[in-house]
């Protein structure tokens, strides 16, 4: 489909004689929010693991900006524009929010000290306080240690280090990006999603909290036991019918797709 950021068609994950997902096809545009719902087991973590490349889907394309691609790994999705924000988050905890964000992209010092490997610790404070003014993100000094941060605080320095690897009109996959926040840290996450969004980021957000889908997504789309059973504008459905599609209570009905 032209236009699209990222596609899947057909995609299948088979281990053995279980069939975690069927003939999936999905597309995502440039800055648009698309909610993958669905209950456990449903097959989202699997289908957002084809996505970033931790899993080699035993069927089907995939397609980045119109051109095919392979994922054989993380490192290949990374590389064609594709980040991840996993659930655990993976940041250092006991290195400050500057050193977190420019993991893997340190800077050196210049003249012998760089050469024997020294960082340029003001350097990074300076590139790491730009991109979080560019996001419009202001949680605590970059100086300040991660391990003293509150949970909201540490979903966003995580989603703020993956957009900055990404390239213009990247795409982010969020995995739970609020699970175990409270009201006000969700607000922090959602508002992040919508400035990147506006930025022209496309975003797929695994979630199981529906309020979180209404309030940042364009797109619902709903996985039940591996097959997708609806794809719909967020703004054309309600949350009883979505509810229906994850329990399978509305799969009957067909798969509704925009």
């Amino acid at each position: 489909m032209s236009g699209a950021a990222f596609e899947l068609k057909n995609i299948n994950v088979h281990y053995g004689y279980a069939r975690a997902l069927e003939q999936v096809s999905l597309v995502v545009r440039p800055g648009e929010v698309v909610a993958l719902l669905g209950d456990n087991g449903a097959g989202k973590s699997t289908l957002l693991k084809v996505m970033s490349g931790a899993h080699v889907p035993t069927a089907g394309e995939l397609f980045v900006s119109g051109e095919r691609v392979h994922f054989k790994s993380p490192r290949d999705a990374s590389a064609s524009g594709v980040q991840m924000v996993y659930q655990d988050l993976a940041l250092v905890e006991a290195m400050d929010i500057a050193g977190n964000l420019m993991l893997g992209r340190e800077r050196l010092m210049h003249g012998p000290l760089g050469w024997l490997g020294f960082l340029d610790r003001k350097a990074m404070r300076r590139e790491s306080q730009r991109e979080l003014d560019a996001l419009g993100v202001r949680t605590a000094p970059v100086t300040r240690s991660v391990e003293m941060l509150s949970g909201g605080q540490r979903q966003v320095i995580a989603i703020a280090r993956s957009s900055a690897r990404l390239p213009e009109h990247g795409v982010l996959l969020m995995d739970e990006p609020t699970a175990a926040l409270g009201h006000e840290q969700t607000e922090l996450v959602e508002s992040l999603i919508r400035t990147l969004a506006a930025r022209g980021v496309s975003i797929v957000v695994v979630t199981h909290n529906l309020p979180l889908a209404s309030a940042v997504s364009d797109r619902i789309v709903v996985l039940n036991r591996g097959r997708k059973v609806a794809d719909v504008p967020t703004g054309e459905t309600d949350k009883d019918t979505v509810v229906g599609w994850i329990t399978g209570a509305s799969v009957q009905a067909g798969v509704l797709q925009h």
